[in-house]
């Protein structure tokens, strides 16, 4: 990839640990609203239902069938509801603290400051998120990753979600970068993967429990320090 200038990452699952600094945000949530107590349940089923759902409304989301709003508390209603609770109030209360607490946990991907030092010399690197505007900052600084990047691309600045071109072309406009010179690193196939070669951006997969498939249109690692080999 002698011509890559321009090193775009996802964020979530790919440099910040979003399983393990939501996991424990929610496990804090669960025990600071007594929900063991009010729901007759574990915080391990409780958060393995949550994760579920969350998946869901995500999804709905990233295609435009639900607004920031309805995925930001719909997820823990829903989830109260799962268990018999219906409490919009307490959903509205746990979504809050959610958003103000778990971009502030510092956890990343294995390997992630070791990539960065790596790149930083050479690249210039830049995050394209579907995430919401106002956390990814917090994230970021949290985690120690923000000296590393020139430019945080959210989909909420773009006016566009991953897989849509209209973020990749925002990205090139912003950056200077083009489509020759950029590759994106990231871990979900549509939003990263299709949404950049559809760009006809390079693009690299980060999915440590995928295999591997013969003549794959791209490139598909198992940990981030295999970009050190291929960058």
């Amino acid at each position: 990839m002698k011509e890559v200038k321009h090193v775009f990452f996802d964020l979530d699952r790919t440099l910040w640990d979003f399983e393990s600094n939501s996991e424990a945000t929610l496990k804090e949530l669960f025990s600071d609203f007594k929900l063991s107590e009010k729901l007759g349940i574990s915080d391990t089923e409780f958060i393995y239902e949550y994760k579920r759902i969350n998946e869901i409304f995500w999804e709905d989301y990233r295609n435009g069938t639900i607004e920031k709003q309805h995925l930001r508390y719909g997820r823990f209603e829903t989830a109260l509801k799962y268990f018999g609770r219906d409490d919009k109030q307490m959903a509205s209360e746990i979504g809050e603290l959610y958003i103000s607490q778990s971009p502030r946990k510092t956890g990343l991907i294995d390997g992630s400051l070791d990539v960065l030092e790596y790149l930083n010399p050479n690249y210039k690197l830049h995050i394209i998120t579907n995430g919401f505007e106002e956390v990814q900052h917090i994230k970021m600084q949290s985690s120690g990753l923000s000296p590393f990047f020139q430019h945080i691309i959210t989909s909420e600045s773009a006016g566009a979600k991953k897989p849509s071109g209209v973020i990749f072309d925002f990205a090139e406009r912003l950056t200077g970068a083009t489509a020759q010179n950029s590759v994106m690193i990231g871990d979900h196939f549509e939003a990263d993967i299709i949404g950049a070669m559809e760009s006809r951006w390079k693009a690299v997969f980060f999915e440590p429990e995928k295999p591997k498939m013969k003549n794959e249109p791209f490139i598909h690692i198992h940990h981030l320090k295999e970009l050190m080999d291929i960058l």
